[in-house]
């Protein structure tokens, strides 16, 4: 009996050490990289998030984005601690513990960014699933090509009232329109604020300035508000988009590009 609950036991430190191979303790300081760890199939083994993050809210924080709490990390004995490049080098250098591999990751800019910033985290925790990022690859680009725009000028907007945020073609989501065949008018911004004391002091300063003809929002609770705003605006088309599908760098953009083609397909019909 003795012999066999010691066979018990071997075979369960055996089973914890391959299950803590397989799952790294891992530390995800933004929720765009919670999202991307998730999709890799390591959701499970994240111990830590940062204080924005509303996908893992049972799990303890660890500071901000641009300022990682170091005592929070380091009583997590993180294997892992992944953060994004908006966070200081040596401020996220500082909050990693000894020992832990790290790495701040990119996604904002561009959708080859957004590709490398998923097969990047792939290698960083060792995922079974790195292969997804290759079928991601294909999917959005693809998908960018048969969107049914053609050409339209667009501006994308976070919302139409407080402070709204235009994202331009140095901003990833502009560099996703654009591949998607719209003509994306903040040619040089990446991100725009909209608001008093700014180059652009309101929505009507910069319509008259851009001379859109569709309006892209990514919060579909602003729709009205952005139809009041924008009524005397004739030609210029709103329409609202799930901002869970885009505002998050990653896998969930092809769901974006699915919703744009439906409609602009619809557009067509009518």
């Amino acid at each position: 009996m003795r012999y066999v609950s010691r066979l018990i036991a071997v075979w369960l430190l055996a089973m914890a050490s391959v299950q803590a191979a397989e799952c790294p303790r891992i530390v995800s300081q933004s929720p765009y990289l919670t999202m991307a760890i998730e999709w890799l199939g390591q959701g499970e083994c994240i111990v830590g998030v940062s204080r924005y993050d509303s996908f893992k809210p049972k799990l303890p924080r660890t500071g901000g984005v641009m300022d990682p709490d170091a005592k929070a990390i380091a009583a997590l004995k993180p294997d892992v601690v992944i953060g994004s490049d908006m966070a200081d080098e040596a401020a996220f250098a500082a909050a990693v513990p000894k020992g832990a591999k790290a790495a701040r990751m990119g996604g904002f800019n561009s959708m080859f960014e957004v590709e490398s910033m998923l097969e990047d985290i792939a290698l960083l925790i060792q995922s079974s699933e790195g292969g997804k990022v290759a079928s991601f690859r294909r999917g959005w680009f693809t998908r960018a090509k048969n969107t049914g725009a053609r050409g339209e000028r667009v501006l994308l907007l976070t919302a139409c009232s407080g402070t709204p945020y235009s994202y331009g073609r140095k901003h990833v989501l502009g560099d996703l329109f654009y591949a998607a065949g719209f003509n994306v008018v903040e040619e040089d911004v990446r991100v725009r604020a909209v608001r008093a004391g700014e180059a652009v002091p309101d929505l009507a300063a910069l319509i008259a300035r851009t001379q859109p003809d569709i309006v892209f929002t990514f919060n579909r609770a602003a729709d009205t508000e952005c139809k009041v705003v924008l009524e005397e605006k004739p030609g210029v088309k709103i329409i609202p988009l799930d901002g869970d599908n885009f505002l998050n760098p990653g896998h969930r953009m092809i769901d974006g590009l699915d919703e744009v083609t439906r409609i602009m397909r619809a557009q067509r019909t009518q």
